[in-house]
């Protein structure tokens, strides 16, 4: 998967609920740098998002799709809200991936165990 695809993923995932909090903008901003991106792609990546024709695009290789999973996790839980809306986006990226109840369980719990170390 590519690095703008995985970007526009998280940016619909934190437009999902109608706001971008600075917290997920902060993040996404992290993020864009982290997979070697810029403010042009960030740009981009947020007029997708918002325009009529966004769409998730998933990832085939399973530590591809663990590492989309979590970082949509965190875009979801960056302002400290969890919307209905998030969860159902959510729900339905991991059963597109094939993802099970029980590896989803375990990348949550690993995800969550990090943030407490």
């Amino acid at each position: 998967m590519q690095q703008f695809d995985h970007l526009k993923n998280l940016v619909i995932m934190a437009a999902a609920d109608g706001v971008f909090s600075e917290q997920e903008i902060s993040l996404l901003i992290d993020r864009c740098t982290e997979l070697g991106l810029d403010e042009g792609d960030l740009e981009k990546a947020i007029s997708y998002a918002l325009g009529n024709q966004a769409k998730l695009r998933f990832p085939v290789d399973r530590d591809e799709q663990n590492k989309m999973l979590t970082d949509l996790i965190r875009i979801m839980a960056a302002d400290g809200k969890l919307s209905e809306i998030e969860k159902r986006l959510f729900a339905l990226a991991a059963a597109k991936m094939g993802i099970d109840r029980k590896d989803l369980d375990s990348l949550i719990d690993d995800l969550v165990g990090k943030h407490r170390a």
